[in-house]
């Protein structure tokens, strides 16, 4: 009796260990989840970028790019239960293009290793903060839950940080101006319409596309002015980046019913500010 009850105690043990869970397919052994899911692939693509700037520095920008694919395959791991009763496919917008963008950013840091180190803690930072949002926001498309708004302005303020390190980018390479107005419209777009897409949670395209067009050619013209500015591509990026983040942000509150005077003029403001600071930094006569 005595060991068959150690023998049964050990059973529990096991069983607590393994965690078995009863599907709807059977039994799957070694279960995980969400949070653990998103841990693991924040750890692993944090390496991964971390790894890459050091080891691959020749072939780093496309090694980038498949990490950007890899991180919506993680993703995809983790929440691929209720993305089969919301097949909300906007969620993988703003990973990859986070992704893309961080890395690419890398290359115009020092190459110094504590640098490095602090711009992968943030990175892994903001992609565990992203994995989070997105699963909420899909959650919500579904049913309503508290969290969305903290979701919505997580996944904005990384839209913003995208923005600004992926412009940065492209007025570094000093390109043509057609070239700059191709990839601007290419992830201003996909940006756009993934931060409206929060405020909609709607499966159709139809509903935001055409404001989501509307905006991007009012980035671009601003981004093709902005080409033919004097100035320096980090505060280029940086009044885009505000530009993006007054219209998009009116965008929001236009979605949310409460376009007030008062929110209205802080939008204003914040376009001002930019403005006044591009004028401050823009190095004339030279």
């Amino acid at each position: 009796m005595r060991r068959r009850s150690k023998e049964n105690s050990w059973g529990l043990r096991l069983m607590r260990l393994v965690r078995i869970k009863r599907g709807k397919r059977g039994l799957h052994f070694f279960s995980i989840d969400k949070r653990q899911k998103f841990v693991i692939a924040t750890i692993l693509l944090s390496l991964g970028l971390f790894l890459t700037e050091f080891q691959f520095s020749k072939s780093g920008f496309s090694i980038v790019f498949l990490l950007a694919f890899i991180t919506n395959l993680f993703l995809w791991w983790a929440i691929h239960e209720d993305f089969r009763e919301n097949r909300a496919y906007q969620i993988f917008i703003l990973p990859f293009f986070y992704n893309l963008a961080f890395g690419m950013f890398y290359f115009l840091t020092p190459t110094i290793f504590l640098s490095r180190i602090i711009l992968t803690v943030v990175y892994a930072f903001g992609l565990y903060s992203l994995f989070l949002s997105q699963n909420i926001l899909v959650v919500s498309s579904m049913r309503s839950i508290a969290l969305l708004s903290g979701a919505r302005i997580v996944s904005f303020v990384i839209t913003l940080i995208s923005y600004f390190f992926l412009t940065n980018i492209v007025y570094t390479l000093h390109v043509n101006v057609f070239l700059v107005i191709l990839f601007v419209f290419i992830y201003t777009y996909f940006l756009v319409y993934g931060s409206l897409w929060t405020y909609n949670l709607q499966k159709t395209i139809q509903n935001i596309q055409t404001w989501g067009i509307a905006l991007t050619i009012c980035l671009v013209e601003a981004a093709t002015v902005l080409w033919f500015w004097p100035s320096s591509p980090t505060v280029l990026a940086l009044f885009l980046a505000g530009f993006f983040y007054t219209t998009v942000g009116l965008s929001h509150i236009w979605f949310e019913k409460r376009l007030f005077k008062g929110i209205l003029w802080e939008y204003v403001w914040v376009g001002c500010i930019t403005f006044f600071l591009l004028i401050l930094f823009t190095p004339w006569g030279k």
